[in-house]
């Protein structure tokens, strides 16, 4: 009796199944090259890869208010997301790390990659390169990491020598 029990349950799953995966809305769809083409927009440490464009820390703090300053606080103040400004010297030993722009990131040019491919968090991808080189401007000056009136754009952003810029070990990875 219990092995027809067993076989009646095990019968019923697989019916479920079957209906199951015949509701299964057809979602997705093969990526085309010029999908892929549009998210290759990788910015190196060196800042290869920068577009064009330009933008001052004036020009972001506006950009700054409407789009991201509602997860970041003003003035990257934090809550409910992440804490943007702050936290020189917080990284060493004994001390709890704060990790912001201004005390983590070893690059500026990667700041302004993640603001141009990931922000704002409800709108990836939505800023122009203006706005995100401005926005990087923001952050960095309110960081003290440059001056408030400093344009960045593709050749001043790869100067920018961040505060934590020698603080990462490197990791050896094995050559393929």
């Amino acid at each position: 009796m219990f092995w027809l029990e067993r076989f009646a349950c095990a019968a019923l799953l697989c019916a479920a199944t079957a209906a199951s995966a015949a509701d299964v809305p057809q979602l997705g769809q093969a990526a085309t090259p010029a999908d892929l083409a549009a998210w290759d927009i990788s910015i190196a440490p060196d800042g290869a890869g920068l577009p064009p464009g330009k933008g001052t820390s004036a020009q972001g703090e506006a950009v700054y208010a409407s789009k991201c300053q509602g997860c970041h606080g003003e003035k990257g103040a934090g809550k409910p997301n992440d804490v943007l400004v702050g936290g020189a010297g917080s990284l060493a030993a004994g001390k709890t790390p704060v990790k912001t722009v201004g005390s983590y990131w070893p690059y500026a040019t990667t700041l302004f990659d993640y603001i141009r491919r990931a922000m704002p968090y409800n709108e990836p991808k939505s800023l122009s390169n203006d706005e995100a080189y401005a926005v990087s401007a923001y952050l960095l000056a309110l960081n003290g990491v440059i001056g408030a009136d400093d344009v960045v754009d593709a050749q001043s952003l790869p100067k920018v020598q961040m505060p934590n810029r020698d603080g990462f070990v490197p990791f050896p990875r094995a050559q393929r």
